[in-house]
This record gives structure tokens, C-alpha cells and sequence, in this order.
């Protein structure tokens, strides 16, 4: 549930459009949560988004590509001069 803060950090508008069906349906799931009806649209848009995204950050890799994965996870570290002068600061050599 949203606390008093979360309340009034709220600032930005979104509108929407709905059937007598989808507004009936949406206040009833708002009200058997014991929710505001803001509170329950935003939750289930929220939800959703996460899900959606989830598929975007979650990857599936066979076991010969998960075990590649692994042997380049465990290769030591090399230092690459061009990444370290980049990361530096150092400005690149004039020519």
C-alpha cells in the first residue's frame, strides 16, 4: 500500500478512457483490494511494466552458451590502455 510520502511525491497526470465494463471491473478489483482506485490502476500498470521489462533483462542461453558465459566470466581481467586512459581522465595523445 502507498504511504502518506509516496502520496506526495505524486505530481504527474495520466488519463485514461474506459468502457462501463473495463470502469466497473477496475473499481470492484480496487475495492476488494481495499484500495484507491489510483492506487489499484497504478499498481496493476506498474506490475505489468515490470513484467514486460523483466523480458528485456532477462536472457536465455543454452547449456554451451551459459558455459562459454561462465569461462569468460572467470578469465582473468585484462587491462585494455585505451579503457584505462579513457577512464583516467587523461585527454587522448594530440597528433
Amino acid at each position: 500500500m502507498p504511504t502518506a510520502r509516496t502520496k506526495m511525491i505524486r505530481a504527474k497526470r495520466i488519463n485514461l478512457r474506459a468502457t462501463d465494463r473495463q470502469e466497473r471491473l477496475i473499481r470492484t478489483g480496487a475495492e476488494t483490494r481495499g484500495v484507491s482506485l489510483t492506487d489499484f490502476i497504478l499498481e496493476s500498470a506498474c506490475l505489468q511494466a515490470e513484467h514486460l521489462l523483466a523480458d528485456k533483462r532477462e536472457f536465455v542461453a543454452s547449456p554451451k552458451q551459459w558455459q562459454s558465459f561462465l569461462e569468460a566470466l572467470d578469465r582473468p581481467a585484462r587491462v585494455k590502455p585505451e579503457l584505462a586512459r579513457l577512464f583516467s581522465g587523461a585527454s587522448a595523445p594530440k597528433s
